[in-house]
């Protein structure tokens, strides 16, 4: 009998549920998708608020022109009282406000009493105020600068791309270009007088007069730099647009205008300038509606509170002049971002 050997394996020790290794977790697909904000206002805040400069960089930004301003308000306080005029000393910013603040009550007193004449059934035919004066302005200078931007680009366009027609038409631009807006003026007065015949025309003889004037003083720079922008292109850009075999739009629109957005930007934005410059001065001299046409009226009114509202309209003039270059700026500075695109 033959005795069987039973060989006995003795078990594997069992690894702790603590050390066993843990296979990665896969979450799903509704689990990796980012979870949509539940307050899309506060996420948009949050995002400018990184945006925005820290503490220190703002505050050195900020300090010098500050600084500035406060420097030349002391001595404006300082010194105005010293300098006589036939109207009395000169106003101090102190004064100065406190017209800007007598300007918007009397603004606010002739809306609600145009409001009343509107609601009782009649015509309000009261004067324009301070504001109206600014509203105005700011029309007529926008549709003269569009007017010249009409003109001058595709004219600084043509003349960019063709040095024929350049020198062509170069020597007419430097003759025009110094011409005065005051000797434009009455040109301009008679030429429109003598076109609006009607009664009740759409748009009033004042307008067109000033919008005119300032359309033949502002086109110039708009006209020049996008002439040189195009004329600055890389002759081996050209040339890939003509391997290429792009049409006359297409060369235009993808090598042309983007490379010159820039210099027309540039030219634009002095032009801007130069047409509220000249405007002013239209209305003062041509007694059109307008801030020239307040500042007039004010010097001829020689009341006490004359020279002090006069300070306003220029503090004014200059803010709203600033203001329209930091616009024109941004402007800019978006075209050349998306230029390319």
């Amino acid at each position: 009998m033959s005795t069987a050997v039973l060989s006995i394996v003795e078990p594997e020790e069992a690894t702790p549920m603590n050390e066993m290794p843990l296979a990665p977790v896969v979450p799903s697909k509704a689990e990796s998708a980012p979870r949509p904000d539940p307050n899309p206002a506060l996420a948009w805040s949050a995002a400018l608020l990184r945006r925005l400069p820290d503490g220190a960089s703002l505050f050195a930004a900020l300090w010098p022109p500050v600084l500035g301003i406060l420097v030349f308000l002391g001595l404006w306080a300082v010194l105005a009282p010293m300098v006589q005029t036939s109207l009395g000393a000169l106003p101090g910013p102190g004064e100065v406000f406190e017209q800007f603040k007598m300007l918007m009550a009397e603004h606010s007193a002739a809306r609600a009493e145009a409001a009343a004449v509107v609601a009782a059934g009649s015509i309000y035919s009261g004067s324009p105020t301070f504001i109206d004066q600014i509203l105005t302005s700011l029309y007529t200078v926008t549709a003269g600068f569009v007017l010249a931007t009409f003109l001058a680009v595709p004219i600084g366009l043509v003349a960019g791309l063709s040095k024929k027609f350049n020198a062509a038409i170069n020597p007419m631009i430097q003759i025009m270009k110094p011409v005065s807006p005051l000797a434009w003026l009455p040109i301009v007065t008679m030429v429109v007088s003598a076109s609006i015949t009607n009664a009740d025309p759409a748009l009033s003889k004042s307008f067109v007069i000033s919008a005119v004037t300032v359309m033949l003083c502002s086109l110039w720079p708009t006209l020049i730099n996008t002439a040189i922008g195009v004329g600055s292109i890389d002759k081996d850009l050209l040339n890939v647009g003509r391997v290429l075999r792009l049409g006359w739009f297409a060369k235009l629109t993808k090598l042309v205008l983007p490379s010159a957005v820039p210099y027309i930007f540039t030219g634009m934005r002095l032009s801007l300038g130069v047409g509220w410059m000249v405007l002013i001065a239209a209305e003062m001299l041509a007694q059109n509606p307008g801030l020239g046409k307040f500042v007039w009226d004010e010097f001829q009114n020689g009341s006490d509170k004359s020279l002090a509202r006069i300070m306003v309209a220029v503090v004014v003039i200059g803010l709203i002049g600033f203001a329209l270059d930091r616009i024109m700026g941004l402007l800019q500075s978006y075209a050349s971002r998306n230029a390319g695109r």
